[in-house]
């Protein structure tokens, strides 16, 4: 297949970062990987009319929250597993310290962990969230009010379940 010129670099170049912010839109390594592979699919399909006027890497990001969206629209309800996985061999992962405010923003309904995730890690507006989400302002603005309530509460009382070291 003769890739399109521009596709393998742009590829090298962002990986890491796409990789990133997958995890912290799903939480989990796996589906992270899963998210971009699939994102980058559809860019190669797009390659020849993205490269010449828009952003690649804001294509792709986009692309990234639809698809990661559209999953949770068809399942409804996340599947919990009794172990979560092994993270400590992703070194471009959330630091050691960093792990309880991760593992607290996972637990999160979806909607609400992609909002915030869009509006504090990607610095994006409510309107912009809006539009990548299909959903409309006033519901980014009560997902995010209500995450940040979740997270609050469980960061500041001591919870069992998380490890002292």
């Amino acid at each position: 297949m003769d890739d399109e010129p521009g596709f393998d670099d742009f590829v090298a170049e962002h990986t890491d970062a796409l990789l990133r912010y997958a995890y912290v839109l799903t939480g989990n390594p796996h589906d992270a990987a899963d998210l971009v592979q699939e994102a980058l699919v559809r860019l190669c399909g797009a390659w020849p009319r993205v490269r010449r006027k828009d952003n690649p890497h804001s294509y792709t990001r986009t692309t990234m929250a639809r698809l990661h969206i559209s999953i949770w629209r068809r399942r409804r309800r996340e599947h919990l597993t009794g172990e979560p996985p092994d993270r400590a061999h992703h070194e471009s992962f959330p630091s050691e310290e960093d792990q309880g405010l991760w593992q607290e923003l996972a637990a999160l309904p979806r909607r609400q962990r992609a909002v915030l995730v869009l509006r504090h890690y990607e610095q994006l507006s409510d309107a912009e969230i809006a539009k990548v989400l299909g959903i409309s302002p006033g519901t980014v603005r009560s997902q995010a009010s209500r995450g940040l309530d979740k997270l609050r509460s469980s960061l500041s009382s001591p919870a069992p379940h998380r490890s002292m070291r």
